[in-house]
């Protein structure tokens, strides 16, 4: 399998993101793994890592309730970011949110997917079959 150039994890919960950190490190998927506590930290770890391309994350994992900034506002965000730093990027919302606004809120969004928590290899297998046209090892 090759190995995505970045993953960025968003996820105000720390338990949350050791745990999406320890699956992801076994699966062995990337060499560089970010994570930010709410939106505005994944803004500024993108405007940081991500020069001509390089280092940007090929997949983000959002939430969608954070503080200071939400996952809707990260995406709005996002979007204000020049093309080099938005691109090649998959981005899908990762919550226990299934509150009908939010889930029809993001089925009006273009991100990669909506998925529950937990992250499982399974549904890992799912995002790299459909967005990458691979499978972890």
């Amino acid at each position: 399998m090759q190995k995505l150039s970045c993953i960025l994890l968003v996820d105000d919960d720390p338990i949350t993101n050791f745990l999406n950190q320890r699956l992801l490190d076994e699966l062995k998927l990337t060499e560089k793994l970010l994570v930010a506590l709410n939106g505005k930290e994944a803004i500024t770890l993108i405007e940081e890592h991500c020069v001509d391309r390089q280092g940007c994350p090929a997949l983000i994992l959002l939430d969608v309730n954070m503080p200071v900034m939400n996952g809707f506002d990260f995406l709005d965000a996002y979007a204000q970011l020049p093309v080099a730093q938005q691109h090649p990027s998959v981005v899908i919302m990762l919550t226990t949110s299934l509150h009908p606004r939010d889930v029809q809120r993001v089925e009006q969004l273009q991100i990669g997917g909506f998925l529950n928590k937990p992250l499982t290899k399974e549904k890992v297998d799912s995002i790299l079959a459909q967005h990458f046209g691979q499978q972890a090892d």
